[in-house]
């Protein structure tokens, strides 16, 4: 658990590249670019601080993320198996734990830049392939998008060839293996708590 919560911290800055409410008719690649400059302003804006600046972007990630769709792609097989109470609260925990890992990410922003690469839509999906500059290194980051009525939401992201989905399952799907449903929600709240401790110190 606490190897892959270090793999996630590569997601970092641009896990909130989609975050906004996309304009009609625009593309995958439009709706990144134009969102990345609003997210990037809020961070800037040294009037929004601490506890409001989280309840901005926890808002603004809510509004963009499928958590739904990806609850139960990383539960697999364990979703179909959980009854229904099990399922909504796997998706309430889940999409916590990916809102505090994300803002605890994302308040280490320090300059990085952003640059497109490329967008691949297939008929209601897409990927837009970016990459993170900090530094000197260039870190890959593809966006892998659904379009629901005229808004591109995210089910899946990839940092450097490792899938965010894929990651979460994998290690999900072992707890519950192993221990069972009750245990991985325990596991969950408790990094919950430690992510939301850490940000209440600041």
């Amino acid at each position: 658990m606490k190897k892959f919560f270090r793999t996630m911290s590569l997601v970092g800055l641009l896990m909130f590249c989609l975050c906004l409410p996309a304009l009609a008719a625009s593309g995958p690649m439009e709706q990144v670019s134009r969102t990345v400059d609003a997210v990037i302003e809020t961070l800037e804006n040294e009037q929004i601080t601490g506890q409001e600046e989280r309840r901005r972007l926890a808002e603004l990630i809510k509004a963009r993320f499928d958590f739904e769709t990806m609850s139960r792609w990383v539960l697999g097989p364990y979703w179909r198996r959980a009854d229904q109470a099990e399922q909504q609260r796997f998706i309430e925990l889940f999409s916590e734990l990916l809102k505090a890992t994300y803002l605890d990410r994302i308040q280490a922003y320090t300059d990085e830049k952003v640059k497109y690469a490329e967008e691949n839509v297939d008929e209601n999906r897409a990927e837009v392939r970016t990459f993170v500059l900090s530094g000197n290194k260039e870190i890959p980051i593809t966006y892998r998008v659904t379009l629901q009525a005229d808004e591109w939401m995210v089910f899946d992201v990839i940092v450097e060839n490792v899938s965010l989905v894929r990651n979460y399952r994998s290690t999900f799907s072992e707890i519950v293996r192993k221990d069972g449903m009750q245990a991985l929600f325990a596991q969950m709240q408790e990094k919950i708590r430690d992510l939301e401790g850490s940000s209440d110190k600041e």
